[in-house]
This record gives C-alpha cells, structure tokens and sequence, in this order.
C-alpha cells in the first residue's frame, strides 16, 4: 500500500474486474465470495487494484514465534504481522498529534512582533522546505520509516503554526477555526461517502485525480515563478473570485486524494498488507489533510478579506 498523494503514488491500478489471490493466512479481499477455499483466488470486486496480492509473499515469510522468542526477533514479527484499522488510526492519530503539537509550539513560542517576524517566517520557510524534502526521501524509499515520518509531521506543524498564526494575527483573523472545521467536515463527509459507496475509486477515477493534481500542481509552480518575476501578483490565484476558484478546485482535489487513500487502506488490510504499512497509511492521510487545510485557509482569507473590503 503507498501514499496516493501526488508524487507520492508507486503503485499502479490494474484493469477494472481484476481477479485478486490471496495468502493462506489472510481473510477473504473486500467482495469475496463466502465459503471460498483459503487461498483460492476470489473475485475482490469492481474495484480490485492488483491483479495479484502484492504482500503474498510477506505473509508467507511472516515466523511464527514462541513466547521465550529474543526481543527482536518478536518486534520482526510484529511488523510482518497483518495490517488492522487499529494499526492506521494509531499511526495517524501519532502522526497528525505530531503536526499538531508541533504547530501550537511554534505559534507560542515563535515571535510575531516586529522585532521577530523575519525570524518566524525564515524557521516557517526552513521547516517547510524540510518537510517537503523528507516527504520525497521517504516517497522513493522501498519501506516506511517511522522517525522519518515523524520528521516530517513535526516540520509541517512548524510550517502550518507560523503560517497560521501570521494569517491570524495580521490577514483574516478567524480564519484558522473555519480552516480547521472545514478540513475536519471534508474528512468526515469523504469518509460517509466512501463507506455509503457514494465514491467509486476505480483506475479511470485514480488517473483522473492525478492527472488533474498534477496540472494544479505545474499552475501553482508558474504562479510561484510570476509572482517572484512579475512583481508578486503572479497568476492572480491569491485573491480575487479567481483566488477562491482556484482554492476551491484544490480542496475538491483533496478530497478526492482523501477517497484513493480510504481506498489503499482497505485493500491494504483486505489483502494483509504487513503492520508497518499503516505507516504509510498515516504519512498519506496526514499530507492529504495538510493540502486540504492549507487550501481552505487560502479560500478563507480572501473572502475574508472581501468582507472587511
């Protein structure tokens, strides 16, 4: 199971209808029929990415290990263990508490004054260039690292709580809540409507979604690149009904990154997926959630803004 964020995504869809095999030591995949014989191949659905199960052969090598096991030999184990819900709403509860706390620390502890503002945006800058390059060492690593993970969760909450608390003090006071509300609401309105099956994520809605992040992504680039050259309105996505337009296709794109994830963390555990997959699990929910806040601050502080105009 990878991240099914943009740039972050290894791991391709197969053909809709796609038949999936199973490990003798995992339960039936999502849609299978009742009764089929433990490692009979089941038809997984509509839906099915892979064409085989991609961690067959990790539960096959997972030990089974007695209690007198050394210490490390059981932590192997562990981590070969089967992926469960537990397992991803522990890391990404750990992962996102790590922004969290991260983010308040530096609201409290970093100054806004005019004495302190080019410190507090240069350590804003610095952790957001950080998180950034530890997001792509741990994209294009083979497994999770939990404390790069970490890493990563702590220098985005530095980034968001300077960010944050500048938008606050001096641009849209208020606008924080309503952008923390608004990302919990499109978490919780993705989620009913996957579990509802209001959402379908096939292989056309998976391409769909990352072709459409990634021309959003090549817009933001040229909108960084003119407002650096052309005197710092750049493209106009920062204010305006163009501003809250381009905003708002960013949060859509976020929910839809929110649905492929609920989507790799079902055929994760369906398919075994061993326990230090929920790692990635976390990372992936925790960048998605940022791209979704980060966007409706962005909407929010330009209809502010309005308003007071």
């Amino acid at each position: 199971m990878k991240s099914s964020n943009p740039v972050f995504s290894r791991r391709g869809f197969a053909r809709d209808g796609a038949r999936t095999e199973r490990s003798p030591r995992q339960p039936q995949a999502v849609g299978a029929q009742a009764g089929a014989p433990v490692g009979a191949p089941v038809d997984a659905g509509p839906y099915a990415p892979y064409a085989v199960n991609p961690y067959a052969d990790s539960a096959l090598r997972a030990p089974s290990l007695s209690k007198d096991a050394p210490p490390r030999d059981r932590a192997t184990a562990a981590d070969d263990a089967a992926m469960t819900i537990d397992d991803v709403v522990a890391r990404s509860a750990l992962t996102l508490g790590t922004v969290a706390v991260a983010a308040a620390l530096s609201w409290i502890l970093l100054p806004l004054d005019d004495a302190g503002l080019g410190l507090s945006y240069g350590t804003a800058a610095g952790a957001g260039l950080l998180a950034f390059a530890l997001s792509l060492v741990q994209s294009f690593r083979r497994e999770p690292s939990p404390g790069l993970i970490l890493a990563y969760a702590a220098a985005e909450g530095v980034f968001l709580g300077v960010i944050s608390h500048a938008t606050s003090a001096y641009v849209a006071p208020g606008a924080v809540v309503q952008a923390v509300l608004g990302t919990l609401a499109v978490f919780a309105g993705v989620l009913i409507a996957y579990r509802m099956r209001w959402i379908r994520v096939t292989r056309r809605f998976h391409g769909f979604v990352l072709a459409s992040a990634t021309g959003f992504v090549l817009l933001m680039l040229v909108d960084l690149v003119a407002s650096a050259f052309g005197g710092g309105g750049g493209l106009g996505f920062d204010s305006g009904a163009l501003g809250v337009l381009f905003g708002a296709v960013g949060i859509a794109l976020g929910a839809c990154f929110l649905a492929l994830d609920f989507k790799q963390v079902e055929d994760g555990i369906a398919y075994g997926a061993p326990r230090k997959e929920s790692w990635l699990a976390a990372f992936g929910l925790t960048v998605t959630l940022v791209w979704i806040y980060l966007e409706a601050l962005r909407v929010l502080t330009i209809l502010l803004q309005q308003s007071d105009d």
